[in-house]
C-alpha cells in the first residue's frame, strides 16, 4: 500500500490500515525517521574515519568489513565482531572510544533534530486508544531520552530502548532492543506494532513476531517493505489520522 492509496482510498483501504494499529496493544517506535530526522540528511562519514584512525592506532590493520564502513554507527557492529574474532584479544579500549563518539554525535544532533510530521498527533491518538508506546531503537539511550523530554514527550513513553552500548552487535536488525520493550511492556509479540523506516526495523520486527509499519519516502525501499511483509506501509501519518477520523475508531 502506498501513501497516496491509504490517504484516498476506499473504506476497505483505510480499514485494513487501522486494523495494524487496532490490534495492538503497544506501539514500539524507532527514534530516527519516525520520531524525528536525527541528522537531518547530514553525513557521518568524518566519525567514522575517526573511529577508524583510532582503532587502527590500537589494533594496526582492520578488517574490510571495518574499512569499508562510511557511517557512524554503521561502523560500530563490524568493530566489534573484529574485536571477537581477534586472537589474543586486544584491548576493548576503541570500542568504549567508539560508542562515545557515536552518542556524542547523538547527543548534539538532536539538539536540532526536526520532528516528524504529525508524530504528536498519533501520539495523542494512540494513547487516547489505551495503547502504551516505547522506542526501540539503535540510538543510544540518553540522546533519545533528552529529545523526547525536551519535545513534552517524555511521559507518553513507557519506556526506551536502545542501542546496547556493551555490544554493537545487538542493534537492529537484532531483535535485543525490541525483546527488552516487550520483556518491560510484559506483552505478547503478536500484541505489539513495531514503526520503523529501514529494512532493518522490518527484520528486528519479523525476528520478534510485532507487526510492522513501514514509514519511508523511498519507493524502492516501501516496495521491499511490502514484500517482506509489511503490514502497511506510509509515507507519512496523515493517513491514519484521516482514517480514524472517517472511520469513527477514535476510543
Amino acid at each position: 500500500m502506498t501513501d497516496t492509496d491509504l490517504g484516498r482510498g476506499t473504506f476497505a483501504d483505510r480499514a485494513i490500515l487501522l486494523r495494524a494499529f487496532g490490534s495492538a496493544r503497544a506501539v514500539l517506535f524507532d527514534f530516527d525517521g519516525p520520531v524525528c530526522d536525527l541528522f537531518a540528511g547530514a553525513t557521518t562519514a568524518d566519525l567514522a574515519e575517526q573511529v577508524k584512525r583510532t582503532a587502527r592506532r590500537y589494533w594496526g590493520a582492520l578488517d574490510p568489513s571495518v574499512e569499508k564502513c562510511d557511517d557512524s554507527h554503521g561502523v560500530l557492529g563490524p568493530l566489534r565482531e573484529m574485536y571477537e574474532r581477534s586472537f589474543p584479544r586486544p584491548s576493548s579500549l576503541p570500542l568504549q572510544l567508539a560508542e562515545a563518539a557515536v552518542t556524542g554525535l547523538e547527543r548534539l544532533a538532536v539538539r536540532t533534530a526536526v520532528p516528524t510530521p504529525h508524530l504528536d498527533a498519533l501520539v495523542d491518538l494512540l494513547l487516547g486508544q489505551g495503547k502504551r508506546l516505547a522506542v526501540v531503537s539503535n540510538n543510544a539511550e540518553g540522546p533519545i531520552r533528552e529529545y523526547l523530554e525536551h519535545r513534552g514527550l517524555g511521559s507518553k513513553f513507557d519506556g526506551l530502548f536502545g542501542r546496547s552500548p556493551q555490544d554493537a552487535r545487538l542493534m537492529k536488525p537484532h531483535p535485543d532492543c525490541v525483546h527488552r520493550a516487550l520483556r518491560h511492556l510484559a506483552l505478547p509479540a503478536s500484541d505489539c506494532l513495531l514503526i520503523g523506516d529501514q529494512l532493518t526495523d522490518l527484520e528486528a520486527a519479523r525476528s520478534a513476531g510485532t507487526g510492522f509499519l513501514g514509514l519511508t519516502h523511498h519507493p524502492g525501499r516501501a516496495l521491499r517493505m511490502e514484500q517482506g511483509g509489511a503490514d502497511a506501509v506510509l509515507a507519512s501519518y496523515l493517513p491514519v489520522l484521516r482514517a480514524a477520523d472517517a472511520l469513527s475508531l477514535r476510543d
